[in-house]
């Protein structure tokens, strides 16, 4: 098939009219979750399919990117994608193209729509891929129920170069008199412009810190709402931002309808899954070559905002055991690396730059060690993360704890790690 040549072109014309010689199949979806937001969209996803399945709800999920194998993105009624079942949509979604160009992700967003209206369930998750108003994906013309997850500043070139801005792409999604949930919000001023797009739209807003909001308690998460408490498990996935991102998912259930139990809640708490998000790595063929003993961990946070969530967390950890932290990092160019190493000052030892592979727009390894240095953090480059982690053992003098490692940067990145490292999303 011809493909646009840009890499982002954001607009609905084409996947509209490719849409169309489909039949339409974006019109014939269970009810949809809508999720856009610069960080903690997935996670979001995730808790949503957890808190969903775990009410017997069947519930298909669309992800954007995939970590390691495309089929990530396409979940039916809770399993990923068959390969032959794939394979059979793309070449319908190439025919019905036919030639014309195309991005890569209307293709892909075409697929999902023409998989998930063939395939009965009862509730169908949709994370964003890019922005909101001009995105594939927002096509969708009365959603269950929108969420706006936490908005920061990431691909500027695309979305505008403030939170405001980018924070009016991401409220594209919102659709007039449907409801929507406004998650944590770390900019105000992007919380003002959400919640000025939702009144405009006269939408029924579920704002975070105003009609819903979580916090830990007594080694439990505590959600409140207008309806009351929940007293839940701390969820699975790590992070003290993470409470907030299951607030929201809770929050669009009851928004968008869907019956959930305080069983049903506490059993997602438990069981949400959702890889390359601050993710301990505890066995495999890459953690075999780092130091015995050592801590480390994968996340695939790739803006300022994303890199404080995870220092936070690597923060607490320290306070609770003391270990030496080393970073593993690799970049795209689209990225601010200065910003995102800034946040690991006072933090990080020492920092091994290596290539994003499989991606032209990766930076150079030494060109990132300068960006690290001028963040103020010691940093080297290397050839991969193999040849990182055989440093880091072949020089550990096993006098101090054995250290902790933090592989970051990219989404990308941490999708190689999980295919070196035998341990691919399932």
């Amino acid at each position: 098939m011809a493909l646009h040549p840009k890499g982002f072109d954001l607009s609905l014309g084409r996947i509209r009219r490719l849409l169309g010689a489909l039949g339409d199949p974006h019109t014939a979806l269970p009810p949809v979750i809508h999720i856009a937001g610069t960080n903690g969209k997935g996670s979001c996803a995730a808790f949503c399919r957890a808190l969903l399945e775990a009410a017997g709800h069947r519930t298909h999920v669309h992800i954007s990117p995939h970590l390691v194998r495309w089929h990530e993105r396409f979940r039916l009624a809770g399993t990923l994608v068959d390969d032959a079942v794939l394979a059979d949509a793309v070449r319908r979604v190439a025919d019905a193209n036919d030639g014309r160009k195309i991005t890569v992700f209307e293709i892909l967003t075409a697929v999902m729509f023409v998989l998930f209206s063939e395939h009965k369930a009862d509730a169908a998750v949709i994370e964003v891929g890019l922005g909101g108003r001009a995105d594939a994906t927002n096509v969708i013309d009365r959603p269950a129920v929108s969420v706006i997850m936490p908005v920061g500043l990431d691909h500027q070139a695309y979305l505008g170069d403030t939170v405001e801005l980018i924070a009016g792409e991401k409220a594209g999604i919102m659709k007039p008199d449907a409801p929507v949930v406004i998650g944590a919000q770390p900019h105000p001023e992007a919380r003002d412009e959400l919640v000025t797009r939702a009144e405009a739209l006269g939408c029924d807003a579920h704002i975070y810190g105003e009609h819903f909001i979580a916090f830990e308690e007594h080694g439990r998460l505590v959600f409140q709402d207008t309806d009351g408490l929940l007293d839940l498990p701390l969820p699975a996935l790590r992070g003290r931002h993470q409470l907030s991102n299951a607030a929201a998912a809770i929050a669009a259930l009851r928004a968008g309808g869907f019956s959930l139990t305080e069983a049903a809640a506490e059993r997602a708490m438990q069981t949400v899954d959702w890889p390359a998000r601050l993710q301990r790595l505890t066995e495999g063929d890459l953690v075999a070559l780092a130091p015995k003993g050592a801590e480390i961990w994968l996340d695939g946070g790739h803006n300022p905002d994303g890199a404080a969530m995870a220092a936070e967390h690597l923060a607490a950890r320290e306070e609770q055991v003391e270990r030496p932290l080393f970073m593993i990092a690799g970049m795209l160019n689209t990225k601010d690396a200065v910003g995102y190493f800034r946040v690991f000052e006072g933090l990080v030892r020492h920092v091994f730059t290596v290539p994003v592979p499989g991606s032209d727009a990766g930076v150079d390894p030494g060109f990132l060690a300068d960006q690290a240095l001028e963040a103020g953090l010691s940093a080297e480059p290397m050839e991969n993360v193999s040849a990182a982690l055989r440093l880091l053992a072949e020089s550990w003098n096993g006098l101090e704890r054995p250290p902790r490692i933090l592989i970051c940067g990219s989404l990308y990145l941490a999708g190689d790690v999980l295919r070196d490292n035998g341990t691919p999303p399932r």
